[in-house]
């Protein structure tokens, strides 16, 4: 009965810890895919992805973008394994109970709660902002809890008041695509709660923020692509609304045209996409514009979409970067590659993450009655790989 109450994204995560814990999933193994665990618990998406995405959090999964989810070597706090007739059952249960010593071991005594409220954790670049927060916080009196809000404000609202009840001591907000602001934000700055924005500020609203400079970005790309030859460059985004970030990033290429007395096709600016990852449409606006060769070259507003639109050159049989340039904001490869395969616009995401993380602490430890905000604005690199050539004449038909 008590289960029956049990919110479904729970009583999900319970599901696949008991699977993870019994061993009947074992490490580095694939789970569903989200659509296959819609049918099998018959609830909706929003239901799998806050399981999946809690599941990711505590260390009982790991998500690989456009692969899927996979059983982690790391799992935290494992259930005790039931009894059991299988011979490997004490073997299993040690090992359970040295990874819990290990964690218990691990977990920060005396320190405080920071916490970082992203969208998402589906690219490397959110990967490298935490990465350069850790830096900051392992020699600091505070640990951070990393919260998912799936681009969504309702989630975003919810995280930052869940947090304030667990005496968070501050929070590090990379804000949803929005049209309007979420009043959580708005409220912390009015109790002049500790917090820092990354990747974009909030117009009209001062704040401490740590960004890149998203104009000098764009141009840095038309720049780069106008030198290859290309006159009908195109740039895109995955977001249809509107946020800083974009607009000074579109306004960046507007701007970089000009200089070049170039014509401004509206047609070219796609930023009203709305894309679903998870599969692709022949039909989409943009497989059309890659069809007709409306572009010759392609700046994306996030890695993720470079990798998009390279899935759909290589179906249509177009070579990058013979027949068609792809240049991201941000790098869609990891470090551990030999080479930096995609020209991409470097945004410094660790020092973005480094910066901000000591803002916060110093905020925290240092508090000050002075007047003022820490605005950070970090100047952008362009990065030339191997996914952007000279210009294609690429003929119809």
């Amino acid at each position: 009965m008590q289960k029956e109450r049990q919110p479904l994204y729970l009583q999900v995560q319970e599901h696949f810890k008991k699977l993870i814990g019994s061993g009947a999933l074992t490490i580095d193994e694939k789970i569903p895919s989200e659509k296959e665990l819609m049918v099998d618990f018959n609830v909706s998406r929003i239901t799998i992805a806050n399981a999946l995405t809690q599941l990711a959090k505590e260390g009982w999964i790991y998500r690989i973008p456009g692969r899927g989810s996979f059983v982690s070597k790391d799992m935290p706090f494992v259930p005790e394994v039931p009894p059991s007739p299988s011979e490997n059952l004490p073997v299993v249960t040690e090992q359970i109970r040295e990874k819990r010593e290990i964690v218990q071991r691990e977990r920060p005594v005396g320190k405080r709660m920071i916490g970082f409220i992203i969208p998402s954790l589906d690219d490397y670049f959110a990967l490298r902002l935490i990465e350069g927060m850790n830096k900051i916080m392992k020699h600091s009196d505070y640990y951070l809890a990393v919260i998912l809000t799936n681009h969504s404000k309702e989630f975003e609202k919810e995280a930052i008041v869940q947090l304030l009840q667990k005496d968070v001591a501050g929070l590090i907000i990379f804000p949803i695509d929005a049209e309007t602001y979420n009043e959580e934000i708005l409220s912390l700055k009015m109790s002049h709660f500790p917090f820092v924005l990354i990747d974009r500020y909030l117009p009209g609203v001062e704040t401490h923020f740590v960004c890149s400079d998203s104009r000098l970005g764009a141009q840095l790309a038309v720049s780069h692509l106008w030198e290859l030859g290309h006159r009908n460059i195109a740039i895109c985004s995955d977001s249809p609304l509107p946020t800083v970030t974009v607009e000074e990033r579109i306004a960046g290429y507007v701007e970089a045209l000009k200089q070049r007395g170039a014509m401004i096709d509206p047609a070219l600016i796609l930023t009203e996409l709305v894309i679903d990852y998870d599969q692709k449409d022949d039909a989409h606006a943009l497989a059309r514009c890659l069809k007709n060769g409306q572009a010759t070259a392609y700046i994306t507003l996030n890695a993720k979409l470079a990798l998009y639109i390279s899935g759909f050159a290589r179906s249509m049989k177009l070579h990058v970067p013979g027949q068609l340039s792809i240049l991201s904001f941000d790098d869609p490869s990891s470090e551990v590659d030999s080479q930096e395969w995609y020209t991409h616009i470097a945004q410094s995401e660790e020092e973005i993450g480094s910066r901000a993380a000591s803002i916060l602490t110093d905020l925290l430890d240092r508090p000050s009655d002075e007047e003022g905000y820490h605005k950070i604005v970090l100047e952008p690199k362009l990065v030339v790989g191997q996914s952007t050539g000279p210009v294609f004449q690429y003929v119809k038909g």
